[in-house]
């Protein structure tokens, strides 16, 4: 049974183009949510489905050498229908599918659990879906896992639009930058003497009181010499105001960081829970304002976390924690294990946040993305690793400030 379109197809399809992710290259990041899907949910087959008009393509994938299929036969066209997981434990024995090619085949699918991939603005891009030749039923906790890892490979595309849409406006920030002496001298001296000039002919012309030819004519040339200086000064506030603007811009308020961290800690507790990762969340303290984008700071927090849970080995712990340091801060512990073992999370950062891309080849493109995003956020990174204690970052935000205070200044 083909599956209907969504209600906000339209919409819909315009978010995915938007993220430019179709037909892509396969990116590390996301062939370990695949991979890791893969083992919580213990089948031989996972894939991050994206839906395109009419076509599903698959960004990451494993236990599979497709890179596509037709849409209308696609498990994932049902999928994205709904707001919650769709597991079909027996697809021989559900009406939607038992007729499709992909089931009837000898071998085909019998199994198959789909989480859809949800944006911020509730647009189901395509699916993180595990699959299996034989019928099975998955547990509370592998449901758990899966529904957190697919938050994690929607939150990966939504902040790499993001980043691309900051380095944009950085660029034009830049250039206005270096025209910034263009306009101060249009706004304080050529333009302010014109107008000036063109004030005192008004005057002229009103204190007469009749048509004067000889005055007019002299407005007129004043007015016409200055017209393209004013309509640059205008173009220059225009872009000055459309650098900072604009759907994919940060959208800044008041947060509380201390709360925005426990959200992110208990959005990946049931990936860590797949590993028997422990997470001591001590970010249990008082309120830590800061001035932040609340949606993708959650995000950046959730994709390093998740990093930690990657690079941890079983058994492991993971320690998170809000305080003052220098500024509102989290910490983020990757413990050493008692046994010696140590994990493999400090080079990830180190190359992926910290040191050049353009100079240690290969860094995880997801970490690179985060840093760009809290670099907006105006937060200071801190990486260390000692034997012992293993590797923390640390992340310091600046205070908010609030009304009162930015008035003081500006007295």
């Amino acid at each position: 049974m083909q599956a209907p379109l969504p209600a906000n197809e339209t919409d819909r399809l315009a978010a995915l183009y938007e993220l430019d992710i179709l037909d892509s290259e396969p990116e590390k990041d996301f062939d370990d949510i695949v991979a890791l899907a893969s083992t919580v949910c213990g089948v031989p087959m996972s894939l991050v489905s994206l839906l395109d008009a009419d076509r599903q393509w698959f960004k990451a994938s494993v236990g599979t050498d497709l890179t596509e299929t037709a849409r209308d036969i696609s498990f994932c066209s049902h999928a994205i229908l709904g707001k919650d997981l769709l597991v079909v434990p027996d697809a021989t024995q559900d009406p939607r599918f038992a007729d499709n090619p992909t089931v009837s085949d000898d071998g085909g699918i019998r199994f198959y659990a789909g989480a859809p991939l949800l944006t911020t603005d509730g647009y189901a891009l395509g699916s993180l879906c595990v699959v299996d030749s034989q019928p099975r039923r998955l547990d509370l906790e592998q449901l758990q896992a899966l529904r957190a890892l697919a938050r994690q490979v929607t939150s990966q595309l939504e902040l790499r639009r993001y980043a691309s849409a900051l380095a944009n406006t950085t660029a034009r920030l830049q250039v206005l930058e270096r025209h910034k002496d263009e306009l101060a001298y249009l706004v304080g001296g050529e333009l302010r003497s014109s107008l000036r000039l063109m004030r005192s002919y008004l005057a002229d012309l009103g204190d007469k009181g009749t048509h004067d030819l000889e005055l007019a004519d002299l407005l007129g040339r004043a007015t016409s010499a200055h017209v393209r200086g004013f309509s640059e000064l205008l173009d220059h506030l225009n872009s000055m105001a459309e650098a900072g603007s604009g759907s994919d811009s940060l959208h800044m308020r008041e947060i509380d960081l201390t709360r925005l961290t426990q959200r992110a800690v208990e959005a990946v507790r049931p990936i860590a829970a797949t590993k028997q990762i422990w997470i001591l969340n001590q970010s249990g303290g008082p309120s830590l304002p800061i001035i932040a984008d609340p949606v993708r700071l959650e995000q950046v927090l959730m994709h390093l976390l998740f990093a930690a849970i990657k690079y941890t080995p079983p058994g492991g712990r993971v320690r998170v924690g809000t305080d003052i340091e220098s500024g509102p801060t989290v910490r983020l512990d990757d413990m050493d294990m008692p046994d010696g073992i140590r994990p493999d999370l400090f080079p990830h950062l180190y190359y992926g946040a910290i040191a050049s891309p353009t100079v240690v080849p290969g860094p995880d493109k997801g970490i690179a993305v985060a840093k760009r995003i809290l670099d907006a956020h105006h937060a200071t990174v801190a990486l260390s690793d000692r034997p012992g204690d293993g590797t923390s970052l640390h992340l310091v935000f600046p205070f908010a400030e609030h009304e009162d205070e930015r008035e003081l200044q500006l007295v």
